[in-house]
């Protein structure tokens, strides 16, 4: 099995978390998406998006790492992390989706401008646009610590929907994003920086940071 990869990507991370924490064995290429890798038509035939990551599994091609994931998890469904009950599956879902919709591109946004603009050579962070964009990472994140309270993890035990949530908060540290108002988040968060998985996947993009 064969991911195209990036190790900054937050994308890319989390199928390299979900895919360490089940023991599947991956073969990983890493694409210059700066020096147009992700542009070669061997590459746009894998994924016309020009995007990663992207899992080849024999002659079976996936994109989208929510969806990777999901594979991924289906592949080993003794360990949990995408139970075939309907219900369980749909708060993974709901929880996965409303990262990728709301959470992850408000603190994105705040993490490229203060973490990873200038290491781009793209300029100074721009503070207004920050400014909003803390406001809604703030709210959404009172959200999330809403849904944490009583809980170890997201939707209730351990999965995907962990894995996915977590990609943003690699960067916080050099994002100034603060967790001291979110005692759930930040201890939930924690468990997850436990995990031996996690530290392997984050790894790439805590050493591009730290310079």
């Amino acid at each position: 099995m064969r991911l195209y990869n990036l190790g900054l990507s937050p994308n890319a991370m989390r199928v390299r978390a979900v895919a360490f924490e089940l023991g599947v064995e991956l073969e990983i290429v890493d694409i210059d998406l700066r020096g147009g890798g992700n542009r070669t038509p061997e590459f746009l035939a894998l994924n016309p998006n020009g995007k990663v990551p992207v899992l080849v599994d024999g002659d079976f091609v996936l994109w989208e790492s929510r969806a990777i994931n999901a594979y991924l998890a289906a592949l080993r469904p003794e360990a949990g992390l995408y139970p075939t009950d309907l219900k369980a599956r749909a708060v993974i879902d709901q929880w996965s989706y409303w990262h990728a919709v709301h959470l992850s591109p408000a603190m994105q946004r705040v993490t490229f401008e203060r973490a990873l603009k200038q290491r781009f050579g793209m300029g100074e962070p721009d503070e207004t646009k920050i400014t909003g964009e803390l406001k809604e990472t703030t709210q959404l994140l009172g959200v999330l610590d809403g849904n944490l309270a009583g809980k170890q993890w997201v939707a209730g035990d351990l999965s995907i929907a962990d894995f996915a949530v977590a990609t943003t908060f690699a960067y916080r540290d050099a994002a100034g994003i603060d967790l001291g108002d979110f005692p759930g988040v930040a201890a939930w968060i924690a468990r997850i920086e436990a995990r031996p998985s996690w530290q392997k996947a984050v790894a790439p993009a805590l050493a591009f940071v730290k310079g």
